[in-house]
């Protein structure tokens, strides 16, 4: 997909972060708009912000096959088509560096229900009408470095991750398998400067924990806090992603800082070795990797 003017895109969980930055970028190639967000108040500012030729703002919960069927039908309604789908919607549970015995049902039930299922809604919506048409896409699903590499934390949200990765290239097979003109392209960030580490300020009440909200210990909030001062913006990564659509790239890392993990844990399995994984600590004390590295 090159050609982008006069052409429709729909994004979720385009209130804030990368999500933002997309819309930012569509609009400025002149496209169309579809904004998805389960938070009305960050569409209506995102918007207020826009120059589009034509914005729809849909308060939309990406885990709700329902909501997302409907977000479909609006787009069909208002663009005639959807030439764009970005799946973009993603969370992470308070408390990330927790051990994985440690979570309770609502978190795994909360971070899957956006993080996968607002994956897999999108795709059961969009796509069987997208290939109808016949005519040339793109779809943009955001995973995350988390999904390639492993550890003792963040294992809900790696874990939701590590499952993008498997659906986003079953996608890609299927639709090269079927010589569809829809590209993919999964976007892999590092850490980014947006609030998705601030996500339960969108946890719906039925998925609150007994416990209330979990918090990091201070140290690894004092090692977050140094390793955003120096992340990418997510204006920055919404470039790379779009370069990654126009180039019909299916894997887009936003940073090289992970090459080593992803490639030590491959060869770990392929040698049948136990593997030894990095530590946010570690990571963390790598000042020569801070840019760019995911948590």
């Amino acid at each position: 997909m090159k050609d982008f003017s006069g052409k429709t895109a729909v994004i979720t969980g385009a209130g804030s972060g990368i999500g933002a930055a997309l819309a930012d970028q569509a609009a400025a190639l002149g496209m169309n708009l579809v904004l998805a967000d389960i938070n009305r108040a960050d569409l209506e500012a995102i918007a207020g912000r826009i120059s589009a030729s034509a914005i729809l703002l849909q308060q939309t919960d990406v885990a709700d096959p329902d909501a997302v069927q409907a977000l479909a039908d609006a787009a069909w309604d208002r663009f005639g088509g959807v030439d764009l789908l970005c799946n973009n919607a993603g969370v992470v549970p308070g408390g990330r560096h927790r051990f994985v015995w440690d979570y309770a049902p609502e978190d795994w039930r909360w971070a899957f229900g956006v993080n996968v299922d607002g994956v897999v809604n999108g795709i059961r919506s969009f796509v069987p009408r997208m290939l109808a048409e016949g005519r040339s896409g793109h779809i943009l699903n955001t995973a995350s470095v988390a999904g390639f590499v492993s550890g003792s934390g963040s294992a809900v949200y790696g874990a939701s991750k590590h499952a993008v990765v498997r659906i986003t290239e079953a996608l890609y097979a299927g639709l090269r398998d079927e010589g569809a003109p829809i590209g993919v392209t999964m976007l892999c960030p590092g850490l980014v400067a947006t609030r998705i580490y601030d996500a339960e300020r969108s946890r719906p009440a039925h998925l609150q924990t007994a416990a209330g909200r979990a918090e990091e210990a201070q140290e690894l909030r004092s090692i977050a806090d140094n390793l955003y001062r120096n992340a990418p913006s997510p204006e920055a990564v919404a470039a790379q992603a779009f370069e990654g659509i126009r180039q019909d790239r299916l894997y887009v890392f936003t940073s090289e800082r992970f090459d080593d993990p992803i490639r030590a844990r491959t060869e770990a399995i392929l040698s049948r070795a136990n593997p030894t994984f990095e530590s946010l600590l570690s990571l963390s004390k790598d000042d020569a990797g801070l840019s760019g590295q995911a948590a």
